[in-house]
Formats: C-alpha cells, sequence, structure tokens
C-alpha cells in the first residue's frame, strides 16, 4: 500500500496568521489551532505490513482538502517514527532506542510548534502503546487519538512482498506476525481498530479523519 509521499501546504492567499496561529483570509481559511496553546495527536499504529505510512499520507492529503471537509482545510505536520531511531549501534545506555526516538520526536516537534502547528500525524508501529512518549515529546497535555490498522496475515505478506525486495522479506514478515497479536492484545479500549483488508487507502483514511474529530464529518 505504500505510495510516493507527496505533502502540500495549502495555499493562503491573503492570509495574516494570527498569534494564535489560525489563518485567515477572504479566500482561504485553513483550521489551524485547537484553542490558543492546544496540541492534538494522531498516533496511526500497526503491524509491518499493514499500510501504516500510506495510510498517514492519505489523511495528510484528506486534510488538506478542504472541499472534502464540513470545516475546511486543517493544519498538522506529519512525522514517520520509524525514522526516529535508525542508528547502529544503538546509542550506549539506550538499547531499545526509546530514548534516541523520543529524544528526536521532541525536536521536530519544536520546531513545528514553534510556527503555529498544534496537530501531529506520528506513524510507528507500536505508538498506540506509547502514548505517554508522546506527551512527553510534544508537552503540555495534548488530546490523544490512538488508530490500530489491522490486516490479515496473508494480507500483511502480500504488502510486504510487494515492498520488502532485499534480505529481510522473511524477517519482516515473521515479525509482524507476531507484532499484530502483541498489539492486539495490548492496545487500550480507547483505541479505535480500523480493519484494513480488501478496502482501499482513501476509505481506511477517511475512517481515521473520522476518528480524530478534527475537521468535522466528511462530505459524502
Amino acid at each position: 500500500m505504500r505510495s510516493s509521499p507527496v505533502f502540500v501546504r495549502p495555499p493562503c492567499p491573503g492570509c495574516d496568521q494570527g498569534q494564535d496561529g489560525a489563518h485567515r483570509g477572504a479566500s482561504f481559511h485553513v483550521k489551524h489551532a485547537v484553542g490558543s496553546t492546544g496540541y492534538e495527536a494522531l498516533l496511526i499504529g500497526g503491524r509491518s505490513g499493514v499500510g501504516k505510512s500510506t495510510v498517514a499520507w492519505e489523511v495528510s492529503a484528506q486534510l488538506q482538502d478542504g472541499a472534502q471537509l464540513l470545516d475546511g482545510p486543517v493544519a498538522h505536520c506529519l512525522i514517520e517514527g520509524d525514522f526516529l531511531d535508525q542508528a547502529y549501534p544503538p546509542p550506549e545506555g539506550d538499547p531499545t532506542r526509546r530514548k534516541l526516538t523520543e529524544d528526536n520526536l521532541t525536536a521536530l516537534w519544536r520546531n513545528f510548534a514553534a510556527l503555529g502547528y498544534r496537530r501531529l500525524i506520528y506513524t510507528n508501529t507500536v505508538s498506540i502503546l506509547e502514548s505517554d512518549l508522546i506527551v512527553r515529546a510534544m508537552g503540555g497535555n495534548p488530546r490523544i487519538t490512538a488508530v490500530l490498522l489491522t490486516s490479515t496475515d496473508e494480507t500483511a505478506s502480500a504488502r510486504l512482498s510487494a515492498r520488502e525486495i532485499g534480505s529481510q522479506f522473511d524477517a519482516h514478515v515473521h515479525r509482524s506476525s507476531a507484532m499484530a497479536r502483541w498489539l492486539d492484545k495490548g492496545a487500550p479500549l480507547s483505541v479505535v481498530r480500523v480493519p484494513t483488508d480488501g478496502r482501499d487507502v482513501i476509505s481506511i483514511a477517511r475512517d481515521v479523519v473520522a476518528a480524530t474529530r478534527w475537521a468535522g464529518s466528511p462530505l459524502s
């Protein structure tokens, strides 16, 4: 389900950004701030091959497309958590690289927040189990929406076979199956589960956008 990411910040002709982070313009309006200081985060988790990255980029596209949302475009940033700990060997004293992930996320979010962004889309396999890490990295008391994408072993394996062309395919398949069971068992009741089997990316992303309540209900 992986596709080439394209992140387009919507144009804002005649826009005047106020201190509260909201963009205002006669011909265009971007829903930017939750409040004067409020933060929100959408956590997208799931096994390898379930389509986290692809769904996240489609969620971003739908939030940018004001024509498809009752409240118009929604300002946000997107961070792929799987890239935040890509270092070998692990830092001393941080064998799981969890601290490295948190430090990098903190630094990135600080930059986005300084520019007025208040909403974060964050993808990571176990993100739905690590809301405490997200809260510390963002600061304050962000409202968290956690979504677990699910699929069968067969679906995940088929997607991985199209993506993994190197030496790690078998390892990814094995870890994906084990992780699916762990996530299913450990996900809190507050986590929204979104099945992906036999569905197109657009419809999956619509379910995820609806779970955030960031922009009203998608227009049909």
